[in-house]
Order: structure tokens, then C-alpha cells, then sequence
């Protein structure tokens, strides 16, 4: 199994404003995408989570391409999952209401090729405890989705 970390770093000539956006993601090799989609939903349900919205992106994109005058294909398979934690949604808010906007949280899923290497990521949150604590959250999913054991 092969893990990659993937950072991408504002450029210094954005304005101060614009911080880095860094997104963590892991690539698996060994695994077929069904699994992955598998694992995911098992770990998220593991967690006593409930899934919110699964949002079908790659059929969206593959569904529209010749609308919008493309005939490229992006993804053989795409999704985003969306999910909240009480407890942890509660504390981030009680923090700074302006959290509200990274519920719910979200993990994405992608595959470019058929048999081809299988990703799965997530937006890097405030490096606040308890966004972390989320952020903590996002990633034991993800690792345990493709199998990486903690």
C-alpha cells in the first residue's frame, strides 16, 4: 500500500488574506474502489456517525461533460461523504460560531482510472484543539477505509 501526502500551498504573491489550503489524502493500490467505498461507510458508521449526504460527483461530471462542451472524463468513480458529530459539531461551535462552515464534515473519494490506485482526502482544518480533534476524526476514517491500521 502506498500513502501519499498531497500539500497544496498558497502562493506569497496571494493576498494575506489567502492562506494555504492543505489537503491530506491517501492512495491505495491494493484495494478496488467498491472496497473503499466499503470501508468507508463501515468506518464512519463504526464511529457512530450518520451519513448526511453522499454526493455522486464523478457521475455528475461524467452526466454533464458534453452540456457544458467537454469530452473529457475525469473520474472513473468520484464521491464526497458529508457527516456530523454531535459532540464534537457542539464543542467546534461553542468555540467560534463561524465553524458552522465545515459542517458537515467531508471526505472525498476518487479513482481516474479503471484498476488504477484509489484516493481518499480531506480538507486540513484550523489548528485549534478542537478542530484538530475533528480533523483527528477525518483522518482515522480515512485510513481505516483503505486499511491503514493505527
Amino acid at each position: 500500500m502506498r500513502i501519499t501526502f498531497t500539500t497544496l500551498i498558497a502562493t506569497a504573491f496571494l493576498a494575506p488574506a489567502a492562506l494555504a489550503d492543505t489537503v491530506i489524502t491517501y492512495t491505495a493500490d491494493d484495494i478496488t474502489y467498491d472496497d473503499l467505498m466499503f470501508g468507508l461507510e463501515n468506518a464512519i458508521i463504526d464511529e457512530g456517525l450518520v451519513i448526511s449526504e453522499h454526493n455522486h460527483v464523478g457521475d455528475m461530471l461524467e452526466r454533464t461533460k458534453a452540456d457544458v462542451g467537454s469530452d473529457v472524463t475525469i473520474y472513473v468513480h468520484a464521491d464526497v461523504f458529508g457527516f456530523c458529530s454531535a459532540e464534537l459539531s457542539r464543542k467546534a461551535m461553542e468555540e467560534d460560531p463561524l465553524n458552522i462552515r465545515y459542517c458537515p464534515y467531508r471526505l472525498f473519494t476518487y479513482q481516474t482510472v479503471e484498476d488504477g490506485p484509489v484516493l481518499i482526502g480531506y480538507d486540513s482544518l484550523p489548528e485549534t484543539k478542537v478542530m484538530q480533534d475533528v480533523q483527528a476524526l477525518l483522518d482515522r476514517l480515512a485510513k481505516a477505509a483503505i486499511g491503514i491500521e493505527e
